[in-house]
């Protein structure tokens, strides 16, 4: 069976070997099976890897952005207190689960053979 794209993969959150299965059973937790193709993702080992990537973009991204609206509006200092830290908490929580998906469909496509079983 060929694999799918991982980038679809982790985009729809499904099984990177056949692209139908769910991939988490909660918010983070991978399932230990598929339940179309019967893939051992209790293999998989995303790491710290979808963590470092969400750092770094919303950092990026809020950094640039707190700038710009300081010297656009000039506003107060509790006006970025209330800005941010939703911005950052809710963004962090979108960013993760799919950049861990990605992360855990790359690690298929590019290491199959670990996800095989061993009896």
């Amino acid at each position: 069976m060929k694999s799918v794209s991982p980038l679809k993969a982790g985009a729809a959150l499904r099984c990177p070997r056949c692209g139908e299965g769910r991939l988490y059973q909660g918010f983070l937790t991978v399932v230990d099976r598929c339940s179309v193709c019967d893939l051992n993702l209790g293999a998989n080992d995303s790491g710290d890897g979808p963590a470092v990537f969400v750092i770094l973009i919303l950092g990026f991204m809020v950094v640039g952005l707190a700038v710009w609206v300081e010297f656009t509006f000039l506003p107060p200092m509790w006006v970025h207190w209330l800005l941010w830290p939703p911005f950052v908490l809710g963004g962090a929580l979108l960013l993760l689960r799919y950049l861990k998906a990605y992360m855990i469909a790359l690690q298929f496509h590019h290491r199959e053979e670990d996800y095989e079983d061993v009896e």
